[in-house]
């Protein structure tokens, strides 16, 4: 990718968590500093929750007050007239969409195109200017399918260290090592280098973006959230003895390197950032059976995510927000039953094998009415209404708005100045 060609820009250290741009005439302006936050990760960064689960939403009293936010009088998904935001996205090279937020702004196939999904940042939006009651600049770069290991591995991070278990996978494979180091070192880094230089070609020409903003009020760095780990917690190779204690230690080690490098190329060196802890499933103290076997690799991850939030240098200006609190169990229930009418299914098909030769096999559409019937009894009104606020995989939190609605709206409170 060829690199932005960027403005020249002189930061100037100002109050402790973020980084002001400032220029002779600052002290002239009339406004306050743009506050800027960065939104990055991978595919629930993204956002797959369709447009569609929003009315889920409202099902909940202690939801219902979010959705109001979202929606205009006519039930239409609102547009913040004083909150914008840059979105690069997309395969290959990438592309920008950008303008004042509304929904929209989640998962895109094509990076100018509408997807009809949101991600965390629509509630950040609504939830951070209503907060801070001036405009704000969301930046987000996000891909599905990426890793901290390797695609967004940061400069000081190091290189990426094959396990001794690739090593021997990868002999086992007759596959050159060499040429696997290589491809392995061409690859780290490149979404790491992607988000940087996105960031600072908003940073560089804001008015491109915000057509009112004036250069000499300047800008402050107000916050970074990390929304990232579901290839992580999956790689056995990178991680050979995940599910164990300290398993997952390069992964903290990794994201401590991650916000030391972003502050230190972003020139921002106390800006607050926020670690998306990665909650799909919710706490693992409530894991059934289908899930149990994920319990200790699901939490040990989430250790390793929220560890580096301890550490003495990163007090104060390093949370670690829980995702898992805003999973929904009334959607595991339901899809659990889901699940019932589809095994049914399986079940009849199976047994009635070779229709119409074999005789007392059941037809197709005698099979379809057994599960229709088994389907009515199952499932109540509720759960069909409950059914259109699950539009994606576990994964991906369901793809439910009211999850996503969630993470977004408690992005923004960890994100929240002591003073507002």
């Amino acid at each position: 990718m060829e690199p932005y060609h960027l403005r020249p820009i002189h930061f100037l250290s100002a109050f402790v968590g973020s980084v002001l741009l400032l220029c002779p005439c600052m002290a002239q302006s009339t406004k306050r500093p743009l506050k800027i936050f960065i939104l990055a990760g991978q595919s629930n960064m993204e956002g797959h929750a369709k447009l569609s689960s929003f009315d889920h939403i409202g099902m909940d009293p202690k939801t219902a007050p979010i959705l109001k936010e979202m929606r205009d009088s006519k039930g239409n998904p609102i547009q913040c007239d004083n909150v914008w935001i840059s979105y690069f996205t997309g395969p290959g090279k990438g592309g920008e969409a950008h303008g004042k937020l509304t929904a929209g702004y989640g998962a895109r196939s094509k990076p100018q195109q509408d997807g009809g999904k949101i991600g965390p940042e629509f509630t950040f939006g609504i939830y951070m200017q209503k907060q801070l009651k001036e405009p704000i600049l969301i930046i987000k770069t996000a891909w599905g399918g990426k890793s901290l290991h390797t695609d967004f591995r940061s400069p000081s991070a190091g290189p990426y260290i094959f396990s001794k278990r690739q090593i021997d996978q990868l002999e086992k494979q007759n596959k050159d090592l060499a040429q696997a180091r290589a491809e392995k070192q061409a690859a780290t880094g490149n979404y790491y280098r992607l988000m940087k230089r996105h960031i600072k070609h908003v940073l560089s020409d804001i008015q491109r973006v915000i057509p009112d903003y004036q250069p000499d009020q300047g800008y402050e760095l107000a916050g970074f959230v990390w929304f990232q780990g579901w290839n992580d917690m999956v790689d056995q190779g990178t991680y050979p003895n995940r599910g164990e204690p300290g398993g997952y230690d390069a992964y903290s080690d990794a994201m401590a390197h991650f916000i030391r490098d972003i502050r230190r190329d972003l020139s921002a060196p106390n800006m607050p950032f926020v670690i998306g802890v990665m909650g799909a499933g919710g706490p693992v103290e409530n894991y059934g059976e289908d899930r149990i076997r994920y319990k200790a690799i699901h939490s040990g991850f989430r250790k390793a995510m929220a560890a580096p939030a301890a550490l003495p240098e990163f007090k104060n200006n390093v949370t670690a927000v829980l995702t898992e609190k805003y999973w929904d169990p009334e959607l595991d229930a339901v899809s659990d039953k889901v699940a019932k009418v589809n095994a049914k299914a399986r079940s009849l098909k199976a047994e009635n094998q070779g229709y119409p030769d074999k005789k007392g096999a059941l037809s197709p559409k005698e099979q379809k009415q057994i599960v229709e019937a088994y389907r009515a009894e199952l499932l109540t009104a509720r759960d069909l209404e409950l059914l259109k606020g699950i539009t994606n995989a576990e994964y991906h939190y369901r793809g439910s708005a009211k999850i996503m609605a969630q993470i977004g709206k408690a992005f923004a409170e960890a994100l929240a100045p002591d003073d507002h």
